[in-house]
């Protein structure tokens, strides 16, 4: 069943997002107004060598939580989601891949905003250098690949990106 969407009108805005009305009509004819956030897509990558994943320890000041994520962010005009998947590595870790092959793409909440992630895969990388951008993250290591599970179970992997990222790895690794 298809919702149809009759209009749609700015709320607010800024350079990453903006917040629409929809003027909406369900598949029974109910009509209604209806929030969303448009956001720019995101493009990530899990680069992994040796049976190792590189990782960043981060503060995520929203939820106030610290956690391990593979580097991500948003893909630019006139970027494709692999070269933002790279700049993204490279900035936030000093590391360049090898190349990046797609992996996988998620939606992580349709029913609110329409971003898409893009997650690549490197399994190869060579240190470029340190990262240029330093506000991402505190540490910056190469963890077994084998301790991912366990690490989820505990909480230190919550990022929903970085989850769908590592968890594709580890089926295509078991399969």
């Amino acid at each position: 069943m298809r919702w149809v969407i009759h209009g749609e009108g700015e709320v607010w805005t800024n350079q990453w997002l903006s917040v629409r009305r929809l003027d909406v009509e369900q598949p029974d004819g109910e009509r209604f107004d209806y929030h969303a956030v448009r956001l720019k897509d995101i493009a990530a990558a899990v680069v992994t060598r040796d049976e190792y994943v590189l990782l960043m320890w981060r503060h995520r000041f929203l939820t106030d939580t610290w956690a391990w994520e593979i580097p991500m962010g948003i893909i630019e005009a006139g970027e494709t989601p692999q070269a933002a998947a790279a700049r993204e590595l490279e900035e936030e870790t000093g590391w360049r891949a090898d190349g990046l092959t797609e992996l996988i793409q998620s939606e992580p909440a349709a029913g609110i905003t329409d971003s898409r992630h893009h997650v690549f895969r490197a399994t190869s990388a060579r240190y470029a250098g340190p990262p240029t951008e330093r506000n991402e993250s505190d540490r910056i290591e190469w963890i077994p690949l084998a301790d991912v599970p366990a690490m989820i179970g505990r909480r230190e992997i919550v990022s929903g990106i970085t989850l769908v990222g590592l968890q594709q790895v580890l089926l295509l690794e078991r399969g």
